[in-house]
């Protein structure tokens, strides 16, 4: 009888995990209909008008055709309250689908759209399955933020990133529009500010105001906020080179207010960002008048913290930024404090990311609205895709999306908790699901674009650190191991100089032994100390002998920095090396060359995701890949913050996905 009855529970959890689908982001509750047939037809009627617009473009989407006698009918509805949902949540919705009936409810028309976006995931292979979903989310603000002020981008290329992401609930952009660099919001007033020769990188590239207005339009229509960000008093060069004089002298704030008064008639949107980070103020005036001035336009004002040093009541939103980013109670607050971008690496930090709690809460409040991933472009760029591609955007901002959305977290994004390496962990369990939902989903992304692969099956046995006295060449006793192709069938350890040193199986396609951000986050080595040098080593089973693609690098180039390459010839200035089957395997030629520290020479192919993968054949049955990992000092001249770390990856030639081998799992 029990051999029965746990047949029957393995169909039933089959059954039930089928009807979720791959959701992103999961919803709230999703209610198996068991029995009841799919909505399956070519053809449907609309009872609704509530999204019309929005409702007929998914179903031309979708290859669908709309029909007056169609038995299988579509509705929309607002409803003042709803079974089972959050009283008044502007964004929560109650999906049901039976077999000639899609009926989707909501408190508002934004709860619609984000039920849409529902169902389009649901729809696989010509049908719907019966669902009852009911869903909201945990915080009321998902978003991102693109620094144009810096570096100029398309209108086209934001409305492209702002629609894809609408598409997964994300509902918030901050248009980051004005920076030392230029000034790049056209100004009828002071026309000066958009000339040439007040711009210093990508001179004369800037939005007309029309562009601006048909980008809040663009928002609106996908239920995205826009939030549009003058810099003030800081980061203002753009400014003064082209006004000759600072804001915060006296015709500098008339000057700024007239320009304030123009971008809130450009703006439909309820907020405005004055920044006011990393200045010295000269006039203790200057942010109180500024907020007085916005607020008196009809809008609400945001900050970044740290900045002004503000009260309740004088300000509206805190956007926290750094470590040092602290919420006020009794001042919403939106967490961007370890969501900047341009520092994370390919692998790594987007797990840490999928785990960690928005500023240590399960979901938002009055005093927490949520969190956005900032992209910053300090450093000069080639193109806008190798911002969008170093950056991960997209994969990253998947990970954001549905933790903003469903809340919780394994804990902070400082913390051991949230790292995805350890196997066993309920981390790296929580990110599989998380991971395989995704790459669902990669092909509605620019394949440029998204440059991420499946990372959850790599296996890889780090070393604990040899003290290298700081001479990067020395050689310790795993280097006796190089182009052993028959793996180990336990966990090596090492002696050396009397000491016993261990190593641990760790899961992933990229690790920090010590993170970018230092002691402030858990990297692998619970202690990290300068002059050590570790050891990674993978063994993989290849079906056949084949050529793959080897994705390659232990210095992940932040875009904020103005790091020198490589030496010719080396992969780092620490020597670090790589193996395959005790073949050394060469670096690319460098495509920088210069010797002098510079924001203003755009990064070329430093990262490894903006070069080809390297080729490399792997024999029939196990191979072995072996790296060599020194470290001196953590910062140097040639690089100021420098990641003891490495990304490794076996890929397909073309690099789109991870190439056909099994890990070695002790």
């Amino acid at each position: 009888m029990s051999k029965y009855l746990a047949l029957f529970i393995a169909l039933l959890l089959s059954i039930t995990t089928s009807w979720a689908g791959p959701l992103l982001p999961k919803v709230k509750r999703d209610i198996p209909q068991r029995g009841v047939s799919p909505f399956r037809s070519g053809q449907v009627w609309l009872t609704t008008t509530r999204l019309e617009s929005e409702l007929l473009s998914l179903l031309e989407e979708l290859g669908l055709e709309v029909h007056p006698n169609a038995k299988h009918r579509i509705s929309l509805e607002l409803q003042t309250e709803i079974e089972g949902l959050p009283k008044g949540n502007e964004e929560a919705y109650k999906l049901s689908i039976t077999s000639n009936l899609i009926s989707l409810k909501a408190y508002t028309d934004t709860g619609l759209y984000r039920g849409l976006q529902t169902l389009r995931q649901l729809y696989e292979r010509g049908e719907w399955t019966a669902h009852m979903i009911l869903d909201w989310p945990a915080f009321p603000w998902r978003g991102f933020m693109m620094d144009v002020g810096r570096t100029y981008i398309p209108l086209e290329e934001l409305k492209q990133e702002i629609d894809l992401l609408a598409r997964f609930k994300v509902n918030v952009f901050h248009w980051h529009l004005t920076e030392n660099e230029a000034w790049r919001l056209e100004s009828k007033l002071y026309p000066k500010l958009n000339d040439r020769t007040s711009m210093t990188r990508m001179a004369g590239r800037y939005y007309t105001q029309e562009e601006a207005r048909e980008l809040v339009q663009y928002c609106k229509a996908r239920r995205v906020l826009l939030i549009p960000e003058i810099d003030m008093p800081g980061h203002s060069a753009a400014f003064e080179r082209a006004l000759g004089y600072g804001m915060q002298t006296k015709q500098g704030k008339q000057t700024l207010k007239a320009l304030i008064k123009e971008a809130c008639e450009v703006f439909d949107v309820p907020y405005l960002h004055i920044g006011t980070d990393e200045v010295q103020f000269t006039d203790r005036a200057f942010v109180p008048e500024m907020v007085a001035y916005v607020r008196s336009l009809g809008k609400k004002v945001i900050s970044w913290a740290p900045g002004w040093s503000y009260q309740i009541g004088e300000v509206d939103m805190l956007q926290l930024w750094s470590s040092r980013g602290k919420a006020i109670e009794g001042i919403p607050a939106l967490d961007c404090r370890y969501y900047y971008l341009n520092h994370y690496d390919l692998f790594s930090d987007i797990g840490r990311l999928y785990n960690s709690r928005i500023y240590g809460e399960d979901k938002g409040s009055e005093n927490l609205y949520g969190a956005l991933l900032a992209v910053w472009t300090d450093r000069d760029t080639q193109s806008v895709w190798q911002i969008v591609r170093e950056n991960q955007l997209y994969p990253a901002m998947l990970a954001l999306a549905e933790r903003s959305w469903v809340g919780g977290g394994r804990g902070d994004f400082t913390s051991r908790e949230v790292m995805t390496s350890d196997p066993k962990s309920p981390a790296y369990e929580d990110f599989k699901d998380f991971e395989t939902r995704m790459l669902h989903y990669r092909k509605a992304f620019p394949p440029k674009l998204f440059p991420y692969v499946r990372q959850t099956d790599a296996r890889w046995i780090i070393s604990a650190p040899f003290p290298n006295g700081g001479e990067l060449s020395r050689v310790f006793p795993p280097e006796q191991a190089i182009g052993t192709t028959a793996p180990p069938k336990s966990l090596p350890s090492y002696t050396y100089e009397g000491k016993t040193y261990s190593s641990q199986m760790v899961a992933g396609s990229g690790f920090y032994l010590r993170h970018v951000w230092g002691d402030l986050c858990a990297g692998l080595l619970e202690q990290a100390e300068t002059d050590h040098t570790c050891y990674a080593m993978a063994w993989v089973n290849s079906p056949k002998e084949q050529k793959v693609g080897l994705l390659f690098e232990t210095q992940n180039y932040s875009r904020s920095e103005k790091d020198l390459p490589p030496p010719l010839g080396a992969w780092d200035y620490r020597g670090s090396m790589v193996w395959v089957n005790g073949i050394s395997i060469k670096p690319p030629v460098w495509t920088n060359s210069h010797t002098i520290p510079s924001l203003t020479t755009a990064l070329g192919n430093e990262n490894a995701c903006s070069r080809p993968p390297i080729p490399i054949t792997l024999r029939k049955g196990w191979n072995q890949l072996f790296i060599k990992l020194p470290i001196g000092a953590f910062t140097t001249r040639e690089v100021r913050l420098i990641k003891w770390m490495f990304t490794a990856a076996l890929l397909s030639l073309d690099g789109t996905e991870a190439a056909d081998v099994r890990y070695l799992d002790l």
